[in-house]
C-alpha cells in the first residue's frame, strides 16, 4: 500500500456521489486526502464540508452566488476560487493526484479534459464525458497515459470482471438496470406519471437527473454508449438486462460461455472507493451481504417498447461521432424540461430522438465541433417544447 496520501480533488462534492467519495475518504484512515471539493449551488453544504475535510481548495463553480455569499465561516487555510474555470485550473495542479469527477452533465467535460491532459487518474462518475465526447477523450488518455477509471456500479462491475480474461476473449458485456419505477407500467399509465412519481426509485438515491434516467431508462441508453468507448468494444457486443434486485452490477460473458459478475449490495461507496484505492483493495464503509438471509436474483429482458431510449443508445454506440453529444445534450434538456412541467414523462424519449434525427452527423468532429452541437441540441429541445 502506498505510505503517503493519494491527494484527490472531489467535483462535485454536495451531490450523492460527491458526499459518498467524502465518505470513502473520511473511512480511508489517512490513505486518501480530498484536496479540493466543489459545488455550484450548494454552498452551506460546501462551507461544512471545508471545515471537515480542510481542503486546500474550495470552488465555488456559479460566480454570480459566489460573489452574493457570506464566506466568513470558511477555513482560513481553504483558498476560495469561483466560476468554471478554477474547476480547468485545479483539475491541472501539481498537488492533485486523483480527479473524482461527479458534476453531472456537460458541465462536467472541460476539468475531466484538464485532468486527462494533465496524466492525472480520473474516477470518472460524470457519465457525460464519454457519451459526449468518448473516442476523443480515449484517445487523449491513450496519448498522455491517464487512467480513466469507472465510478458508476456497472461500469465498475464491468471494469473488474474484465478482469477475469483478456479482451480477445470476451463475447459480451452485458449492464444491468433496475427497471426504474415504472417497469410495469402499462402505455396508459405512463403517460400519466408526475415528478413525484418519477423521482421516487426503488432502489437508488440520486440526484433528480439521474433518477429521472432510470425512469425512462436513457440512463442505460447512455451507458451502453460510455461501454463502447471506456472499454473500446462494439456498441452490438453490449445488452441490458433487467435485475429489480440491483445487487449484480454487470456481466461479462466470454467466449467460452463464462459469465463473471461483481455483485454487492446497492452502495455507491463501494465503487467510488475502488477507483479511488486502485490498484489496490481495503477495508471499507459500504455494505456488505448478510449471508445468512436468503436471497434472490432475477433477470428479464427489458420492454423495448415502454423503454424506447435503450434503441436510441445502440443506434449512437453504434454510429459514433456526434451522436452521442446531441442525444447527450437533448435529454439533459428534456429532463429538466420534466422537472418544470413543460413536458409529459413519455415525450422525454421522443423529443431525444426528434432532435438527434434532425441534427448533421459528422463521424469525426472535433471538441469544439461537439460543444457547439451541444449548445444547438438544448436550442432544439426548447423549440420542441414550445411548439
Amino acid at each position: 500500500m502506498p505510505s503517503s496520501p493519494k491527494r484527490v480533488a472531489v467535483f462535485g462534492s454536495t451531490g450523492s456521489i460527491g458526499t459518498s467519495a467524502l465518505d470513502v475518504i473520511t473511512a480511508s484512515q489517512g490513505r486518501l486526502q480530498a484536496v479540493a471539493i466543489s459545488a455550484h449551488s450548494k454552498l452551506d453544504e460546501l462551507v461544512e464540508q471545508a471545515k471537515k475535510h480542510r481542503p486546500r481548495w474550495v470552488i465555488a463553480c456559479d460566480a454570480r452566488a459566489a460573489k452574493q455569499y457570506d464566506w466568513s465561516d470558511l477555513p482560513k487555510e481553504c483558498e476560495l476560487l469561483t466560476g468554471p474555470d478554477a474547476l480547468v485550473r485545479v483539475a491541472g495542479e501539481a498537488d492533485v493526484d486523483v480527479l473524482l469527477a461527479a458534476i453531472v452533465g456537460s458541465a462536467g467535460l472541460a476539468s475531466t479534459w484538464a485532468a486527462v491532459e494533465a496524466k492525472k487518474t480520473v474516477a470518472l462518475a460524470n457519465k457525460e464525458t464519454l457519451v459526449m465526447a468518448g473516442e476523443l477523450i480515449g484517445e487523449l488518455a491513450r496519448k498522455s497515459g491517464s487512467p480513466l477509471l469507472p465510478v458508476d456500479s456497472e461500469h465498475s462491475a464491468l471494469f473488474q470482471a474484465l478482469q477475469s480474461g483478456q479482451p480477445s476473449e470476451v463475447s459480451r458485456l452485458i449492464l444491468t438496470a433496475s427497471g426504474g419505477p415504472f417497469k410495469h407500467l402499462s402505455p396508459v399509465e405512463l403517460q400519466q406519471v408526475t415528478v413525484a412519481e418519477a423521482l421516487a426509485h426503488p432502489t437508488w438515491q440520486m440526484g433528480p437527473k439521474i433518477t429521472i434516467d432510470s425512469a425512462t431508462m436513457m440512463n442505460k441508453a447512455l451507458e451502453i454508449i460510455e461501454a463502447r468507448w471506456l472499454f473500446n468494444i462494439e456498441g452490438e457486443r453490449i445488452s441490458v438486462v433487467i435485475h429489480p434486485q440491483s445487487i449484480v452490477h454487470s456481466m461479462v460473458e466470454f467466449i467460452d460461455g463464462s459469465v463473471v459478475s461483481q455483485m454487492s449490495p446497492p452502495d455507491m461507496r463501494l465503487p467510488i472507493q475502488y477507483a479511488l484505492e486502485y490498484p489496490h483493495r481495503a477495508p471499507g464503509v459500504a455494505r456488505r451481504f448478510d449471508w445468512r438471509q436468503p436471497l434472490k436474483l432475477e433477470f428479464e429482458p427489458p420492454d423495448r417498447e415502454r423503454f424506447p431510449a435503450l434503441a436510441l443508445g445502440e443506434e449512437c454506440a453504434k454510429s459514433g461521432g456526434t451522436t452521442g453529444a446531441v442525444l447527450n445534450a437533448a435529454n439533459e434538456a428534456a429532463v429538466g424540461a420534466f422537472l418544470d412541467g413543460e413536458l409529459h414523462f413519455t415525450e422525454i424519449v421522443p423529443a431525444c430522438r426528434s432532435v438527434l434525427s434532425a441534427h448533421h452527423f459528422e463521424p469525426n468532429p472535433t471538441l469544439d465541433a461537439l460543444l457547439k452541437l451541444d449548445r444547438w441540441a438544448r436550442q432544439e429541445i426548447s423549440r420542441w417544447v414550445c411548439a
